[in-house]
């Protein structure tokens, strides 16, 4: 039996804001919070500020009946689920670990509305330890109030940290059906963050306490990170040998035991590109295969950029078809997108005229504008490109007209022509 009426969610992003719907679209009154007023306006008009499939009729369904709602400020309720960013740690002196103004500022919000009984989950993705902090953020705020770090399975509050696990392109689906890892401070905590996901999760979900279930997060996304180093190593080994790679790894995963990746042009989105380093950041003298891992993804962009140079030299004025700028097939984003590094270096170089296609957005980040760059029409791209460089492989790349491109030099970084 559902004993939560009234959720709020911190954070309403590409994580957020699909499981505020989820829920709210079970009964449950939510009342999401954002510090970016455009943000909380469009949702409370019923409309998403980014794009993922079937969220548009959700929101606008769950809206109009009174289910969800948006504020600047947290509001009390019985539950309060944090999904905010833990971006890497930027500047000079960076060691690749996480930032945490954004859990903190969460539970600084939260701590004033709190009251006996309530449960706060951590969905961001952090490191080891981050759960803890966070209820030591609170406690700090409330003596009046006891925690599990002090109270144990007496606490008043109860924290839990149950990490998200959801593939943009595919978000409202696997809210729902994805196994769960529930990670509490105590068994209470887990036991009741583990009804509260009962309401709308169908998939598995499996209890443990909260330092195990950060590491779990952090595991999934340093293991597919290794094996995409693995495969993009081999890329440019194959590349010295002439050997296409894609050709070879289809043979090799011809034996019953081996099944290697991709390769492509570097690792992006908001996981996987980010995450292990979380690891090496708590334990830097062991995690040596995880460093390298992120080591050898972060420097396909510059390897590519070189095949790219390599290629324009031998015109006499070189233009670039850039095709794609997100970090995957058939979405619209950007973050920590190897694709999007990789004409942001081509422009820096100015080793020739860049036409920049994307698809799924309707204008190109400031980080591209910047430095003069214009969203290019695919087919005035191909009319005038001499060079075509597929970055992503969306699907409307993917059955072009190979008589577009039987005189042009192209460079696919994706093994998908």
């Amino acid at each position: 039996m559902n004993t939560f009426n009234k959720i709020s969610v911190i954070g309403l992003g590409y994580i957020g804001l699909p499981t505020a719907a989820v829920f709210a679209n079970q009964g449950v009154e939510i009342v999401g919070t954002d510090t970016n007023q455009a943000v909380v306006d469009s949702i409370n008009a019923g409309k998403p500020h980014f794009g993922e499939p079937n969220l548009d009729a959700l929101v606008r369904r769950v809206v109009e009946n009174g289910k969800l709602s948006a504020s600047l400020e947290v509001r009390p309720a019985e539950a309060f689920l944090v999904a905010v960013p833990t971006p890497l740690r930027t500047g000079a002196s960076s060691d690749f670990g996480a930032d945490l103004q954004y859990v903190r500022a969460a539970a600084e919000a939260i701590a004033p509305v709190l009251v006996k009984g309530n449960l706060v989950i951590l969905e961001s993705t952090s490191p080891v330890g981050t759960t803890e902090k966070m209820a030591g953020w609170m406690a700090g705020l409330r003596p009046d109030l006891s925690f599990p770090q002090d109270k144990g399975e007496m606490a008043d509050i109860n924290i839990a940290h149950c990490p998200e696990r959801v593939l943009p392109g595919r978000i409202i689906e696997e809210v729902v059906n994805n196994a769960r890892v529930i990670g509490g401070m105590t068994r209470k905590c887990a036991q009741r963050a583990l009804s509260l996901y009962r309401i709308v999760v169908q998939g598995e979900c499996k209890v443990t306490n909260a330092r195990t279930a950060e590491m779990s997060k952090l595991t999934e996304n340093a293991y597919r990170d290794v094996n995409i180093a693995f495969a993009n190593e081999l890329s440019v080994i194959c590349d010295r040998h002439k050997i296409n790679v894609w050709e070879l790894i289809q043979m090799a995963n011809l034996h019953p035991r081996v099944e290697i990746l991709s390769p492509g042009p570097g690792v992006g989105g908001h996981c996987i590109a980010v995450d292990p380093w979380f690891i090496v950041d708590g334990a830097p003298e062991d995690a040596k295969l995880i460093r390298m891992a992120r080591q050898i993804n972060d420097a396909k962009p510059g390897f590519v950029c070189e095949k790219v140079a390599e290629r324009a030299k031998d015109l006499v004025r070189p233009v670039i078809a850039c095709l794609g700028l997100s970090y995957k097939a058939d979405v619209d984003d950007l973050r920590q997108s190897p694709a999007l590094e990789i004409v942001t270096q081509l422009a820096d170089m100015k080793i020739a005229e860049l036409l920049v296609v994307e698809p799924h957005v309707s204008a190109l980040p400031p980080v591209l504008t910047d430095r003069g760059l214009e969203l290019t029409d695919f087919d005035m791209a191909m009319e005038q490109a001499n060079v075509v460089l597929l970055l992503v492989d969306h699907s409307a790349f993917m059955h072009i007209d190979r008589d577009l491109i039987k005189d042009k030099f192209v460079i696919d970084t994706r093994g998908a022509w």
